[in-house]
């Protein structure tokens, strides 16, 4: 097993792979493609991300389609035959609280079940660095294995070292570096000083606003 997969807990796994087993019997053929659709495919999983039906003056029908790796993300252009058929894929994602770090494992809690479940460090995104204990993400697995954790999009974190902003620089086009809670460092306009606290986008990694 890949070291990076974190397996949930026995119990929830045995529910989970009923789950599993049923949507396995589940196909699909690429002619019923939609975007956000999950499916198989030579051994890995993919999900629709854009799709297109084609009808040539010559020659068979097919569907243009845009898919992207589940598991590592990696995007790629693909045409199917309408008729191909493949089974669909069950991608979970739940709400769950980080609560501390030991090491390279990083322990995150169900807040309904209170179930806590290891990460290694090499499953987290570089936006992980935006992310404070008691912080709900979104993980994300497959057949019971995480994969992927996924933070808010939008977070509020507190400046703990910067250059002193002067009165007057309001300016938006002018930025500086700035160090926020988290040991991250993001840039910021000339104004914001240290204990000011600002809304980051953890998608793109820039300065929204100040909260």
């Amino acid at each position: 097993m890949n070291k990076s997969l974190c397996p949930f807990q026995m119990g929830d796994r045995l529910n989970r792979r009923r789950i599993y087993e049923r949507h396995d019997y589940f196909m699909i053929s690429a002619g019923d493609f939609r975007n956000g659709v999950t499916f198989e495919m030579d051994g890995g999983v993919y999900s629709i991300i854009e799709f297109q039906h084609v009808k040539p003056g010559k020659g068979a029908a097919f569907v243009r389609t845009k898919i992207r790796n589940v598991i590592s993300g990696a995007v790629t252009e693909r045409s199917f035959s309408p008729t191909e058929k493949f089974p669909t894929a069950f991608v979970e994602r739940r709400d769950m609280q980080y609560l501390y770090n030991d090491g390279d494992l990083y322990y995150f809690m169900d807040p309904e079940s209170y179930e806590q479940v290891p990460i290694n460090s090499s499953t987290l995104g570089d936006n992980f660095k935006f992310v404070t204990e008691n912080m709900v993400c979104k993980v994300a697995s497959y057949k019971g294995n995480v994969f992927a954790v996924e933070p808010p999009n939008f977070v509020e974190l507190e400046v703990t070292a910067t250059d002193p902003g002067f009165k007057g620089d309001t300016a938006t086009n002018a930025l500086k570096p700035a160090t926020v809670e988290t040991g991250a460092e993001v840039r910021v306009p000339l104004f914001i000083n240290e204990g000011d606290r600002i809304r980051i986008d953890t998608r793109t990694g820039l300065y929204m606003e100040r909260a």
